[in-house]
């Protein structure tokens, strides 16, 4: 059922009559983080969670992986709960794409307290007409972005004019349409985070196979046994034992490997035009990368199925090309010679920490050349035994790239929805089902 709206003109564009604007610290109050020192970080086991600047995804969402711990100073007004809005005070990207983004604090399943960094604040809401949910995705839109971006000072490192933030406008439909918008919002993110967990946990029961086989050499001997616990024969290597018949060698003995190299800076864009190209860890995601920038001019390919090796700090990071694309020079890819991909992609992932190294070598960052590539060492068993690992992990890895391909599309829809349902372009119903379209 469509309906009519009326529309009226704001300091932030048109948006429907029955529409109020208010000034955000009408109805927040912005907290700053903590003043720390890296010496009061601590173990896990000894501290407080510590939500920190690597704890906030590009426009917004949150990191796991950022968590540190803190055993140091801290007011009462400085912890934080699950559900309670974060905004970065902090960019060091180069298209200042952290500055100002949101995090809603997660809810991490135990008792122990989270505190934040002095390079994040809380927008505590104070107010009976904002949604907390409803600020979080608001926060994400273009309009907002925008404000927070032009209100970021800096080159290198951008500091949020945080005096500024409480000054931002913003819409405030009635309650129940902000809770319904921000359900339909949040509904998206669910679906999202179910199937990039189900991604997780399929690339680790990847991950368990592998090492079975490989790491522990428990693949099936000749009667279907598990090969080492049977009295297989292990000979003496660099590795220490290994079974016999397999060897030690390098990825250059096993994989065609082309290093990446980044064209003139002119030659790129974020409008489609030309062949998606990956720089480095940036561009990469839990398995596949993100298309961000294009190349006209591209110089070095990877083709569909290379493993992407980041070469540039952090090196070591994994990822998998999806099509043919364009690598800078802070990517490697890496074919292996055969048809048994995946079994590279695990085996990189098993040896991962061997990269670590390389990261204190580079005086500003770490960093490897084809050389080092070339010779880093790995066990190499027999190609049947890596046929048969790519053979049983297929159905596994297809369901990945199909998890991928769904969760992609959700992003995609609620990329498209949120600005329209932010602005009234689309409005919702108090249940929030799918949006009616105003004309």
């Amino acid at each position: 059922m469509k309906q009519e709206t009326k529309f009226k003109d704001t300091e932030i564009g048109m948006i429907p009559d029955d529409w109020e604007i208010d000034t955000l610290g009408n109805h927040t109050n912005l907290i700053k983080g903590i003043s720390y020192r890296s010496e009061d970080y601590c173990s896990e086991e000894d501290g407080l969670i510590f939500i920190n600047l690597k704890c906030v995804r590009r426009n917004g969402g949150f990191r796991k992986e950022g968590i540190k711990y803190y055993n140091g100073g801290i007011t009462e007004e400085q912890f934080v709960k699950p559900g309670e809005i974060l905004i970065a005070n902090t960019d060091i990207t180069q298209n200042r794409e952290v500055i100002g983004s949101p995090v809603k604090v997660p809810d991490l399943k135990n008792d122990r307290q989270m505190c934040i960094s002095l390079d994040l604040s809380k927008l505590d809401v104070t107010s009976k007409n904002l949604d907390s949910n409803f600020l979080y995705y608001y926060l994400m839109s273009p309009r907002a972005r925008h404000f927070m971006i032009s209100n970021g000072n800096g080159t290198t490192v951008v500091h949020l004019s945080t005096k500024n933030v409480p000054n931002m406008i913003i819409p405030l439909p009635n309650m129940r349409e902000q809770t319904a918008i921000a359900k339909i919002l949040s509904d998206l993110d669910s679906k999202i985070e179910l199937l990039q967990k189900q991604n997780k946990t399929l690339e680790a029961i990847g991950q368990a196979i592998f090492k079975h086989r490989f790491v522990d050499f428990e693949f099936p001997d000749e009667e279907g046994k598990p090969y080492k616990s049977s009295g297989g024969e292990m000979v003496d290597s660099e590795f220490g034992e290994i079974p016999r018949g397999w060897g030690v060698g390098t990825l250059g003995d096993i994989c065609e490997i082309t290093m990446g190299q980044s064209p003139p800076g002119k030659t790129y864009n974020e409008i489609g035009k030309g062949t998606p190209f990956y720089q480095g860890n940036r561009d990469f995601g839990f398995r596949f990368p993100t298309r961000r920038v294009y190349c006209t001019a591209p110089t070095r390919f990877a083709e569909e199925g290379n493993v992407l090796l980041s070469v540039r700090a952090p090196v070591g990071n994994l990822n998998v090309a999806e099509e043919r694309c364009a690598i800078g020079r802070g990517v490697a890819a890496l074919r292996l010679n055969g048809t048994q991909h995946g079994y590279l992609y695990y085996l990189l992932r098993a040896t991962q920490s061997g990269w670590n190294e390389f990261e204190a070598e580079g005086t500003v960052f770490g960093s490897a050349n084809k050389s080092d590539v070339q010779g880093f060492k790995v066990v190499i068993p027999p190609n049947k035994s890596k046929e048969q690992f790519a053979s049983l992990i297929k159905s596994l890895d297809d369901q990945i790239i199909n998890n991928e391909k769904q969760s992609r599309a959700l992003i995609s829809i609620r990329d498209t929805l949120l600005p329209k349902l932010m602005s009234g372009e689309l409005r919702v119903s108090a249940t929030g089902k799918l949006p009616e379209v105003i004309e």
